[in-house]
């Protein structure tokens, strides 16, 4: 089982980024997925989500109504759009499944968001 995750970067509050992950060595579309970050010091927090078919997503209360997780499962690939981001959504972004094991979890793809 193997992620790797895309789209980070350095920008301003109040912009937006959009992560993305490929997922391989497992069948994608049987597993919920799910977005972790971990900021500098800070313990590992699941931020969001989604259903193995999408139907339904689900987010911490500091992301909601900011970020919007989905997938494309015949692309085998989640993603996040971050919008409105803020100095304190500053962290790696990791994707794993939801139900994994922490093994699943890769290089993570880093955010950070300063003026």
């Amino acid at each position: 089982v193997q992620f790797v995750e895309s789209g980070g970067g350095l920008v301003q509050p109040g912009e937006s980024l959009r992560l993305s992950c490929v997922g391989s060595g497992f069948t994608f579309a049987e597993h919920p997925m799910s977005w972790y970050r971990q900021a500098p010091g800070k313990e590992r927090e699941m931020v969001a989500w989604i259903t193995s078919q999408g139907i339904s997503q689900f987010y911490i209360d500091r992301v909601k109504g900011r970020f919007t997780i989905s997938r494309d499962n015949a692309k085998n690939t989640c993603y996040l759009q971050m919008n409105s981001l803020k100095p304190e959504d500053t962290a790696i972004y990791y994707c794993k499944r939801r139900f994994g094991p922490d093994t699943d979890l890769g290089q993570g793809t880093q955010v950070v968001v300063s003026s």
